[in-house]
């Protein structure tokens, strides 16, 4: 039941150690933490201390302690060991340990990590955990892996990553909610008349004009559905651009009349082409926690 995340980063290992292992750093990138602090010890013998804080909202946060349990390094791997607790009664996690492994590969870092927890409320929790906190904290993991990858591959800053997703997932439920509601409500809902108007004009008999506009409305929902369910995948929003050009160009042939109509096809497809051109900007420098591997599989000796 344990939480396990790898990702290749083709960087260099101080770089990587650097960036996971100094507190200032660690926070800007790990989405799991709104702070970290390092506790002063009196000799290097002793274990290093911490303390941590997430945030939850409306002012409110979460703050634990952990410490460093040990390191271990031979000539191509570096592992970090540690433990965490937290006496805060709003967290849900007790108590919990964990290692971080840093595995030299021809072409970067193998970076990976693993940990579990004890959780309290009783069978609540662990049935909140089981059911929300446990996948959410494997992808906020995951996620914030990728960001860091960004950040030393490509020198993304984490903020500016941070920002991009944002950017690109409102674009992409946009996009979403538009196909859906367009193949739904005036398709297969109501069947408006101007929908069976502008098939008329592209040939389609009045017979079949209405199942050809259902047909239209199923796979303009599929479609919505698809982007969505393909969320890291970038073909959907490419995929998307001519769609929309090729439709602008055919109203424009065959249906002329509703370019000037108040709510007009060229408005409407020209915003889907803008928003599927911001959605492949912002979602080529954003994380996916999808890009990292979440079950451990078996290396090559």
């Amino acid at each position: 039941m344990g939480i396990y995340v790898e990702t290749l980063i083709r960087g260099d290992m101080e770089e990587i150690w650097q960036k996971t292992q100094t507190p200032d750093l660690h926070q800007r990138w790990d989405l799991r933490f709104s702070s970290i602090d390092y506790l002063p010890r009196s000799s290097l013998a002793e274990p290093q201390r911490f303390r941590y804080a997430t945030r939850i909202g409306f002012g409110l946060d979460i703050r634990g302690a952990g410490e460093s349990v040990g390191e271990r390094e031979t000539e191509d791997r570096r592992t970090s060991a540690l433990k965490f607790w937290s006496d805060d009664p709003k967290s849900l996690i007790v108590e919990g340990s964990g290692y971080w492994s840093y595995v030299q590969q021809d072409v970067g870092i193998q970076f990976l990590t693993w940990y579990d927890y004890r959780t309290r409320f009783g069978w609540l929790g662990r049935l909140f955990d089981a059911i929300l906190f446990r996948p959410l904290m494997g992808w906020a993991t995951a996620w914030s892996f990728d960001r860091l990858r960004l950040w030393i591959e490509r020198g993304i800053d984490p903020a500016s990553s941070l920002h991009n997703s944002v950017i690109h997932a409102f674009a992409r439920l946009t996009l979403v909610a538009i196909w859906c509601y367009h193949g739904l409500v005036p398709k297969l809902l109501l069947t408006q008349r101007d929908e069976l108007s502008m098939l008329l004009n592209a040939g389609i008999s009045a017979g079949a004009a209405p199942t050809f506009v259902r047909l239209v409305g199923v796979c303009e929902v599929a479609f919505g559905l698809l982007l969505l369910t393909t969320w890291r995948k970038r073909w959907p929003l490419v995929l998307n651009i001519p769609l929309m050009l090729a439709a602008t160009a055919s109203v424009a042939l065959r249906s002329p009349q509703y370019l000037g109509a108040a709510f007009n096809p060229i408005t409407l497809n020209l915003s889907v082409v803008a928003l599927s051109a911001i959605g492949l900007i912002a979602g080529a420098a954003s994380p996916f926690a999808g890009r990292c591997r979440r079950k451990r599989w078996k290396r090559r000796a």
